[in-house]
């Protein structure tokens, strides 16, 4: 009696669990692995068996045994372009799987899978893909435009040459008409939703001073937390602590859990397990004065600022050096000062350090055309400036990057308050889906309900306007009238500097004023602070302009002439003028 010939799909999936069984063995036989083509085939054998099947495809472990042997690719064989079709087709099977199971960890997998392919396959083929189906994700399986927008928005940005660009734009322009409406009720900040299963505390970053110190807890996901502040226990020999407990974590056994610091405010910070569920963030006080807690998104991370008073030290009088800006010695007796002149004006305090923070960088290019990129125009406009400011104004100048790398926003502001600065200038380069918008404009940090701003600071901040809005409630704790006061004075005179310097030579360019935003890169700066956007890279004539040497010379000039017309008017207002 003849048998039926074997079909060949049975062999391949004969294959790939042979593949499973036996992988852990190969290392210890010494036999050579299979070539990730072999893998990857396997695999694909395995799903297309598993969709096929009625039975199979009900149970959760069928799946995870596929989505196993597409993982054995990637960790063989992660520099093949087989690794990067493994990731995108794990994804896939997350996202499928989430259509039977409801969980709503299958579709955290899922993007984070698809996040990995974008971060280590850039140039791969499918990496706009990937980009462009972790929007798709968000607006239509969790019904988050909002951050779907922004993952789209990554789409237009990251890939311009990416066959995914086309329906990336198709999909903002639907999303816009829905952001363009009325703004839903502002969430509390503690109100950050969890999505099921326990997230990785990922990182604890921390950059300090006698003064200042900012610590930054690194999430897997959007978390809830609450903090508390601890008096010491003398008894016990324990300084007196702040917690921040941090509900549906974890912490990972590869990051650095105990972090000594030591700058005279804070001794350590340390990150522990503090029962099944939650991760308590614990940082030793030496000597604080005060202390903000916020959060960040994309991706998610928890911020403390804590605050010191410095300890004077009496210098001997030293002659300054000609033409250097110098802080006044003792306190002039002055008119009374409006009510509105903050400390810095009543003190006469001058400035002496400023830190310019050009925009983007590294793997975010910011707004682009064609070759014309954001990222290296106000890199240019910073390599003028800088000198300008020092040989005019007298000033030590700092730039937050001098290359062509990605400084994460949160490091940016604490760059200037670790420095000390005086002022904090941040460089940007505007644009709009309308090519007729242009124009010049300078910001500074406040609550808005002006519906452009709050897309621009969505899109400078790669966030979403839903956190935005959630924004909206932290600025009301962070912000001093004082600070406020001061940044909306510095930006009205920068913004006044670049317009009389530059129509002089260029009458068609037109002032969009001074506007006041939520931009993450101003948050917790210690000194006044401005946004400048520079130009509409999508506007023809403002697109030539900011690609010439000559036209961003003048605009250093003019953004120079406001800083020293800032100045002047707090020694002025020092004077009692």
């Amino acid at each position: 009696m003849l048998r039926k010939p074997v079909k060949p799909i049975y062999i391949v999936i004969l294959v790939a669990f042979a593949i499973l069984l036996c992988s852990a063995g190969y290392k210890a036989s010494g036999k050579r692995a299979p070539d990730p083509k072999t893998l990857l085939k396997a695999a694909d054998a395995l799903r297309n068996d598993l969709y096929k099947s009625s039975s199979k495809i009900k149970y959760r472990h069928n799946w995870l045994k596929c989505i196993q042997l597409y993982t054995k690719v990637v960790e063989q064989y992660p520099r093949s372009g087989e690794a990067a079709w493994a990731l995108y087709k794990s994804a896939r099977m997350y996202r499928k799987l989430y259509s039977y199971s409801g969980l709503r960890g299958d579709l955290d997998r899922a993007m984070d899978l698809y996040r990995k392919l974008v971060e280590s396959y850039p140039d791969h083929r499918l990496a706009d893909d990937a980009q462009y189906w972790i929007g798709d994700i968000l607006y239509r399986e969790t019904n988050d435009p909002a951050r779907a927008y922004v993952e789209f928005l990554k789409v237009d940005i990251k890939f311009p040459s990416g066959d995914m660009r086309p329906r990336a734009r198709k999909m903002l322009d639907k999303l816009s008409r829905v952001l363009s409406k009325e703004m839903g009720p502002v969430d509390s900040p503690k109100k950050v939703a969890n999505s099921g299963g326990l997230a990785r505390v990922m990182d604890i970053r921390h950059w300090s001073t006698p003064t200042y110190t900012r610590v930054v807890v690194d999430l897997e996901r959007p978390l809830k937390y609450r903090s508390n502040l601890l008096k010491a226990d003398p008894k016990n020999k324990k300084p007196a602590r702040l917690y921040v407990d941090i509900e549906n974590a974890y912490v990972s056994s590869d990051i650095e859990s105990n972090i000594p610091i030591k700058d005279g405010l804070l001794l350590r910070a340390r990150a522990g397990q503090f029962n099944k569920d939650r991760v308590r963030v614990v940082l030793d006080i030496d000597n604080i004065k005060g202390h903000k807690i916020f959060h960040l998104y994309d991706p998610f991370r928890i911020v403390v600022d804590v605050k010191g008073t410095e300890k004077k030290v009496v210098k001997p009088r030293t002659t300054s050096t000609a033409g250097k800006r110098t802080v006044r010695k003792g306190i002039r007796k002055a008119k009374e000062p409006e009510g509105t002149v903050s400390l810095a004006r009543q003190l006469g305090l001058n400035v002496k350090r400023i830190v310019i923070d050009p925009g983007h960088g590294g793997k975010d290019p910011g707004t682009y055309h064609g070759r014309l990129r954001e990222k290296d125009i106000v890199m240019k406009l910073a390599r003028a400036l800088k000198p300008r400011i020092e040989k005019r104004l007298g000033c030590e100048v700092m730039l937050t990057r001098t290359r062509d790398v990605f400084i994460p926003l949160e490091k940016r502001t604490a760059f200037a308050n670790v420095k000390k600065a005086d002022l904090f200038i941040s460089l940007h380069v505007n644009s709009h889906k309308q090519s007729w918008v242009k124009g010049i404009e300078t910001y500074f940090l406040n609550m808005t309900t002006d519906k452009r701003a709050i897309m621009l600071a969505a899109a400078e901040n790669a966030t979403s306007e839903k956190n935005i809005s959630d924004l909206q409630v932290i600025l009301r704790d962070l912000m001093f009238n004082t600070k406020i006061n001061e940044s909306s004075r510095l930006a009205h005179e920068v913004q006044e500097g670049i317009m009389t310097r530059v129509k002089r030579k260029y009458r068609n360019v037109k002032s969009l004023g001074v506007k006041q935003a939520p931009f993450y890169v101003l948050i917790g700066a210690e000194m006044p602070s401005v946004l400048v956007e520079t130009g509409f890279i999508s506007n023809p004539s403002e697109r030539r302009l900011l690609s010439s040497k000559a036209y961003l010379d003048n605009l250093a000039d003019g953004i120079v002439t406001g800083i020293d017309d800032y100045i002047k008017s707090i020694e002025l207002t020092y004077k009692g003028g």
